[in-house]
């Protein structure tokens, strides 16, 4: 129990470009689980297939909701690459 309070604490702690960096790591994150679920999804055999539709469907509306946030807040989701986030993956690791 005392642990789920530590974290909520950690997040409410964080300061608003701490927040944008880890939206943009959630989408690029959520972006490339969507498609390996849709690679997945086409070599997926008999019982696998409903497993990687709902895969999908979940990512893909996870995904709208968090570029919707980014939006709202300004930052320009398509301008977000790979590159960036192995850079922001390693500033963290750093800290």
């Amino acid at each position: 129990m005392q642990e789920q309070y530590q974290r909520e604490k950690k997040i409410i702690e964080k300061n608003e470009i701490e927040k944008e960096m880890e939206l943009i790591r959630t989408i690029i994150k959520t972006r490339e689980e969507l498609i390996l679920d849709n690679k997945n999804f086409e070599f997926a055999k008999e019982g696998l297939v409903d497993y990687y539709v709902y895969q999908i469907k979940a990512n893909q509306a996870k995904l709208d909701y968090l570029t919707k946030i980014a939006k709202e807040k300004g930052i320009e989701v398509d301008m977000i690459s790979n590159k960036q986030y192995k850079f922001l993956m390693e500033a963290e690791e750093a800290v």
